[in-house]
């Protein structure tokens, strides 16, 4: 609910009690946008809600409201509709206030968060010694973009990557190499990423085929977890070797992440297993230490137990997501603690959930959220793959989006005759080609599987990346093509709205706190794609030579008026782009 949508709910409310008594106060007016613009722009139905107990047709009802309800200094005089609506349409002169209070406000009228908190987000989390893939590609976007809002609102975030860096692939890698390529165990920079991808493969497959090997391997682990000197610096390159490729994609997607991985958390797991066992949620079954969940059942319908600790005395993913929780809560003071993962991990967070609040660990003023979603499909509909059926790397998809934005624009500069430095041509495709994956992800709901396209996503019709940046370079062409400096403009200029096209960009224009403020609670950044996308449209009618306005040839005071209210559209596509880790093209 957008501020002056908050205003009205308020008087709306007042006008009920003033109607018909204090006991209707805290009643909900049930105050919507208008479904259709020549009704007006807002709606209150609550005369139909309070028909029966009233007594009263809902049309009398509607008529004692408004009979109370003053709105005069934002809306028209409030009309009454059908078999009761209450419609109201906002006034010209209280949208141009608005309009020009907000284009003052580095924040566009957005306020920040009432009551800021600490909130993390955990995001990425790819696994040493395998390359980032297209798995990963949904976690870095849609968690960088939450982070980012959460941010803007106010809120202390700690974007933390929670980083597969222990356990038995360790085990299995150290003792592979120790055979084949010793070196790599003692010297910086002797494997690359695909090497390692490569050997790690081999070593699983020893690791399954070998029961000597995997003995070995199991002993490799132990001697980890107990600090030996040897493994544990053959560890610490293999992760400084996979962390330096994860880095080069998180500059090309612009992520910040703080690595915090398994690792971290592993002289706590002790700790995890001895206040379960206090708390009497422990339950020793074949050997190893469980917690019987509530609501998770085998086949036969006897609950499935969440394995803490194994029989051989080793730990599950669970105890260190369990041990992470904790020291979230008890050490970083976090309020809001959000986990972006692939839908299939739904059970697991659940399960871990359900244990951590049974050992009374999760405060009442902590929230936990498991933020899903669903897979990247290829065209043919299936799990995304290569050609040859493997998984698709993560660098490789990107560097695939650039190339095509390169030709896209190549083409393009061919078509129209125009000489562009290899230096513009390089800076455009990057972030257009980028920045098309990126949004591509994004405009989607994020609970569903979404087909990859290349061509799709770099259209420059559509809800894409490429339309929103196009109409942001098509408003600063506007300020080139008549040697205006939207900056210079004045703080003294009013904006004046008299054409539909400019009222309807005004009204769309003040809905942004809105958007904001759902996502921030809801985390579903397609919320704000849409916006961007109806907001660019709303601005091609407002330009547009036969349905919209002239600007520049406008005269004064209009002209001026028209133009702050460009600079207006392009800020508010500038701040929603970066939002969502996008940033803008001055040309295009």
């Amino acid at each position: 609910m957008n501020a002056t949508q908050e205003q009205l709910k308020v008087k709306l409310e007042q006008a009920l009690v003033a109607a018909f008594g204090a006991e209707y106060a805290g009643v909900d007016p049930i105050l919507v946008a208008a479904s259709n613009p020549k009704f007006g722009d807002y709606q209150a139905n609550v005369a139909l809600s309070l028909s029966k107990k009233l007594g009263q047709q809902p049309r009398a009802i509607a008529s004692a409201i408004v009979d109370k309800l003053d709105v005069s200094n934002i809306c028209e005089t409030p009309e009454i509709a059908g078999p009761g609506f209450i419609n109201l349409k906002l006034k010209t002169a209280y949208l141009e206030t608005q309009l020009n209070a907000i284009q003052l406000d580095s924040r566009l009228g957005v306020p920040k968060a009432k009551t800021p908190k600490r909130e993390i987000v955990d995001f990425s989390s790819p696994n040493i010694a395998k390359e980032m893939h297209v798995g990963h590609l949904r976690s870095t976007i849609i968690g960088d973009s939450i982070a980012r809002i959460l941010e803007f609102q106010g809120h202390d975030v700690l974007r933390l990557n929670h980083v597969g860096d222990w356990g038995t692939q360790f085990g299995m890698l150290i003792t592979y190499l120790r055979e084949v390529y010793p070196e790599a165990l003692t010297t910086a920079n002797a494997l690359n990423i695909g090497d390692l991808v490569s050997f790690y493969r081999k070593a699983k497959k020893r690791f399954d085929e070998d029961e000597a090997f995997q003995e070995t391997a199991r002993q490799e682990v132990v001697r980890l977890q107990a600090g030996a000197e040897d493994t544990l610096h053959a560890w610490e390159l293999l992760c400084e070797q996979s962390r330096r490729e994860f880095q080069v994609i998180y500059n090309l997607l612009d992520v910040q992440i703080i690595e915090r991985g398994e690792s971290f958390y592993n002289p706590l797991l002790p700790a995890v297993v001895e206040d379960l066992e206090k708390s009497g949620l422990l339950v020793e079954n074949q050997g190893a230490k469980c917690v019987f969940l509530e609501g998770f059942t085998n086949r036969e319908g006897e609950p499935l137990p969440l394995i803490v600790q194994k029989s051989d005395g080793g730990y599950n993913y669970a105890t260190t997501d369990l041990a992470s929780l904790r020291y979230r809560i008890q050490q970083d003071e976090a309020k809001r603690i959000i986990y972006v993962t692939d839908a299939g991990q739904g059970n697991h967070f659940a399960q871990f959930f359900q244990v951590a609040r049974k050992a009374g660990w999760i405060p009442d003023d902590v929230e936990l959220v498991h933020v899903p979603f669903g897979l990247v499909l290829g065209e043919d509909g299936k799990k995304f793959k290569t050609r040859s059926g493997d998984t698709v790397r993560l660098r490789d998809l990107l560097d695939e989006a650039v190339i095509r934005a390169r030709a896209d624009l190549e083409a393009r500069l061919k078509e129209e005759e125009r000489q562009e430095t290899a230096e513009f041509i390089n800076n455009v495709a990057e972030v257009v080609g980028i920045s098309a994956v990126k949004y591509a992800d994004l405009s989607q709901n994020r609970t569903s599987n979404y087909i990859f396209s290349y061509d799709k996503m770099l259209d420059l019709k559509g809800n894409t990346a490429p339309y929103m940046l196009y109409a942001y370079a098509r408003i600063q062409g506007i300020s080139r093509k008549g040697g205006i400096n939207f900056e210079e403009l004045g703080d003294n200029v009013k904006i004046l709205l008299q054409h539909e096209t400019e009222l309807a960009l005004a009204k769309y224009l003040l809905q942004l706190d809105e958007v904001i403020s759902t996502v921030e609670q809801d985390l579903l950044p397609n919320r704000l794609c849409e916006y961007l996308y109806e907001l660019s449209k709303k601005f091609n009618q407002f330009y547009d030579r036969n349905q919209g306005v002239r600007v520049l040839e406008a005269e004064e005071p209009l002209r001026t008026s028209r133009l702050v209210l460009c600079d207006l559209t392009a800020k508010t596509l500038k701040l929603g782009l970066f939002l969502l880790g996008i940033p803008v093209l001055e040309r295009m």
